[in-house]
């Protein structure tokens, strides 16, 4: 369990997380370059605002990631499909050659 002090978009607190500390200040970091990254290139000043477009610009990478990753899935059980039923009916053949 972490604690993580967040002092961000003028705000200051403090959570206590079933994370480690390093994870936790890792994935602050993270957010404060997106929210740094939204504060210089979208001229926006008011904390609030900041704060949701972070939100919804991490949401849209991990919506993204997570199209991939099932994209990936579906393709990997396509395939694992396919190789079932070659060897299903390569097994059929062989049972119908020893039978006849």
């Amino acid at each position: 369990m972490g604690t993580l002090k967040i002092d961000l978009l003028s705000t200051t607190f403090t959570i206590k997380a079933n994370e480690d500390e390093e994870y936790l200040n890792k994935l602050l970091g993270y957010y404060k370059r997106i929210a740094t990254e939204i504060e210089k290139n979208g001229n926006l000043k008011d904390p609030t605002q900041i704060a949701i477009l972070a939100g919804i610009m991490i949401c849209d990478e991990l919506y993204k990631e997570k199209s991939v990753n099932a994209k990936s899935f579906k393709s990997r059980q396509d395939s694992t499909d396919a190789e079932a039923e070659r060897l299903t009916i390569e097994m059929i053949k062989k049972i119908d050659q020893v039978l006849s």
